[in-house]
């Protein structure tokens, strides 16, 4: 079995990541020897940053209340005198037009409010994470996609807004990725030509064990498609 350094080299060099892969784990206390986050962040997708800027460190609850959308997706209630602030959000945008209330319920939600969140470098992760969170490009994001497939892995519909719900829809296995949205990428600096994929921690052996074999395919590929254009092309 592969170690999650390991794990993190392979992705890393497979996919060509920019930045490294974030280990998620909701726990019902904190690990021994992990610290607490530091300070105050934005948004909970501003911890997937930190983490792959740094080492490991947990969450609670209160630490998560920024974001109202945020603490949404992760199933944690907002304190009485903050209740209206996720209404607020939501109508700020849904009168911009972002939005429709009624797509509201159809966000994907963890199943319970975490009493720990822990987030590391796949590699320092002192938990087995529940998921795995990437950010690449899509002709190297494609390449996991084509992995999950072949290891016979389920894959969501591509997903919007917000980009946190893609943690609780992988959480129960599979690989869900979203475009992202303009929070993250405000809260995050990911970059414009990169969007996000989520792997289910159950399934993350067999996804980076089927990598090679796709990428060994997509350059056999791409040498039969070059070879092909080259000798069907004919000027108009």
């Amino acid at each position: 079995m592969q170690t999650l350094g390991e794990l993190e080299q392979i992705l890393t060099a497979a996919l060509d990541l920019r930045r490294r892969p974030v280990a998620i784990t909701f726990a019902d206390t904190a690990p021994v020897g992990t610290p607490p986050l530091k300070g105050t962040q934005p948004s909970g997708c501003s911890f997937w940053k930190l983490a792959a800027e740094g080492g490991a460190f947990y969450t609670v609850p209160a630490d998560h209340l920024n974001c109202p959308v945020g603490s949404y997706t992760h199933n944690i209630g907002l304190p009485p005198e903050r209740e209206a602030e996720l209404g607020g959000v939501l109508s700020l945008m849904s009168d911009a037009g972002y939005i429709k209330m009624i797509e509201v319920p159809t966000i994907s939600r963890l199943p319970r409010s975490p009493n720990v969140i822990v987030y590391a470098p796949l590699a320092e992760a002192p938990l087995t994470p529940d998921v795995v969170v990437l950010s690449g490009r899509p002709s190297k994001l494609m390449l996991l996609h084509e992995a999950a497939g072949r290891a016979e892995v389920a894959t969501t519909p591509l997903l919007g807004r917000p980009t946190c719900m893609a943690v609780p829809a992988a959480l129960s296995g599979g690989v869900a990725s979203s475009l992202g949205c303009i929070g993250n990428r405000v809260y995050t600096d990911v970059g414009d030509d990169e969007f996000y994929s989520v792997i289910g921690g159950s399934d993350l052996g067999r996804v980076v064990d089927a990598l090679g074999t796709i990428l060994s395919a997509n350059r056999t590929l791409a040498t039969y498609h070059r070879e092909r254009r080259a000798s069907l092309a004919r000027p108009a």
